[in-house]
Formats: structure tokens, sequence, C-alpha cells
């Protein structure tokens, strides 16, 4: 059985062990090497859409279809009616079920020129 002094004795001994432990991690991380050699493994390895913003999807489209030819693909008043990169792009922000087929259109359009048969192009012969 603890008296009051031997579990006092006992809690401060449990907290100084506790603090040095505390104090010990925190030296190990402060002194330990930076690793720079090792490159920090890409987050978004397997999304196409990663890094591009979607100003930079508009005017691809737009550079690439023009904008009838993308109002005719997407029928949206933003691109068919005094068409801009600006108000398409408000528009855009605002409406995720839009966005999505702009998305969807930029990767098909990329998956077309990777395979060479774009609009106005012949199919390759094999």
């Amino acid at each position: 059985m603890f008296t009051p002094l031997a579990k006092a004795e006992a809690t401060l001994a449990t907290a100084a062990t506790l603090d040095r432990h505390r104090l010990r991690l925190w030296r190990r991380a402060r002194i330990a090497p930076m690793n720079d050699s090792v490159p920090p493994p890409p987050t978004q390895r397997h999304n196409p859409l990663h890094g591009l913003t979607l100003q930079a999807i508009v005017e691809a489209l737009v550079a690439h279809y023009g904008w009838p030819g993308l109002a005719d693909r997407i029928p949206l008043n933003c691109f068919s009616s005094e068409p801009s990169v600006p108000s398409s792009l408000k528009f855009l922000r605002k409406t995720p079920w839009a966005r999505e087929k702009v998305e969807g259109l930029y990767l098909f359009m990329q998956r077309e020129q990777r395979r060479g048969s774009g609009p106005g192009t012949a199919p390759q012969q094999r």
C-alpha cells in the first residue's frame, strides 16, 4: 500500500520520465538529417487532369474545336451565346455537372490526339 508521500514521488518520477522521453524525441526530430535524395511519391499519379487549370482546359478545347464545335459537342449557353473564356469559366466553376462534361471532352480530345485521328484528319491504316 502506498503512502501519500510514496504516491506523490511515483507520480513525479513518471512525469519526469515522460518529460525526458519527449525531450529525446524532440531532439531526435530536430537533429535527424534531411533525406533529399528520395523524391516524394506523386499524389495524383494516374490523374491526367492533375496540374491543369480549368482555364487551360477550356482554352485547349476552344483552340481544337472552336466555339461552334464546342457548343455542338456540349450544348451550353456559355459556349453558344456570346462565348468567352471568362464567362465560361465563371459558369463551369459554379456548375459541377457541366465541368465534368468539359473535363470528359478534354480527356476524349487527348485520347484522339494520341491516336492520331482527330477531327479533320484521316484515320490511320494499319
